[in-house]
């Protein structure tokens, strides 16, 4: 049993089907089933009387969050782990083609990134539409977190962002680690900590604050931040980086971050929308 986890990912085909050298990969398809996720507990939400938003508002804001995803995530990868490259090879931002000119889709995505992808996404589309912006990020984001766990199966199932070498018997063997050594298999740990475990505690808490708009989504940003910086010490940095600060990794800089803000939208959240609440009470 223990062998049979350990060599895991060498048993796993990061190809779900090819036609000649166009691939679809398992990677894509967690991205649908997250996305899909997502939505469809959105629209649950709708018709339970949970938001002010319609499906119709889920429907469309879908084709903008999934555009903040994909453009955010990959200009995340490019600004924040690999500029230098990408300023050398800029075709490379853009082309889903490997070197050997095989169809690979976009080799590369920032969590932070996409995430920064959708806020911007969001907040554009809530101005087109005279929504209110935090009302919709707060609705969005116990949503967001078990679909996360997807998108962390897709790395797995690649056997990419794997951790750091262990001597502990949890660790897998990956096949594109230079060592070949027994690894944390971190990216299980990103999907249950900072997907299911961060659903668990918000989904029970997504109607708490209602008209405190921010305070579920600086939850949201505290919780991911706070799951993310710690598990950091066990997933391998960024080849290309290293320790950008210390010994601090850019994803642990970029989660400090994330926490900061959550801690200001919850405050304000709670002070400002809840100071409105008590005078329109009055």
């Amino acid at each position: 049993m223990l062998e049979w986890w350990q060599n895991l990912p060498a048993q796993m085909n990061p190809v779900l089907f090819s036609i000649g050298n166009f691939s679809v990969h398992w990677y894509s398809l967690m991205y649908i089933i997250a996305i899909s996720l997502v939505y469809g507990m959105m629209v649950y939400r709708s018709k339970k009387g949970e938001v002010s938003f319609t499906k119709t508002h889920f429907e469309d804001f879908a084709f903008w969050a999934v555009l903040g995803v994909i453009l955010g995530g990959r200009l995340g990868y490019v600004l924040f782990y690999d500029l230098a490259y990408y300023l050398e090879n800029p075709i490379r931002i853009i082309s889903p083609f490997n070197d050997a000119g095989d169809f690979t889709g976009l080799s590369g995505m920032s969590y932070h990134g996409g995430l920064i992808g959708v806020i911007v996404a969001a907040f554009l589309f809530t101005l087109k539409n005279k929504l209110k912006f935090l009302e919709l990020m707060d609705a969005i984001a116990p949503a967001s977190a078990i679909a996360y766990t997807f998108g962390r199966l897709g790395n797995f199932i690649n056997g990419e962002l794997y951790g750091r070498v262990t001597t502990h018997p949890i660790g897998m063997y990956f096949a594109q680690s230079p060592d070949k050594a027994l690894r944390h298999p971190s990216q299980l740990y990103e999907g249950f900590f900072e997907g299911i475990v961060l659903f668990a505690i918000l989904w029970p808490l997504r109607n708490a604050f209602k008209g405190k708009w921010g305070s579920i989504i600086g939850l949201y940003l505290v919780g991911y931040g706070f799951f993310r910086f710690f598990i950091e010490y066990a997933r391998e940095p960024d080849v290309q980086l290293g320790f950008v600060f210390m010994q601090f990794t850019m994803g642990q800089i970029l989660c400090f971050t994330m926490i900061l803000a959550g801690l200001f939208l919850f405050a304000f959240g709670h002070l400002y929308y809840g100071k409105k609440m008590k005078l329109i009470e009055k």
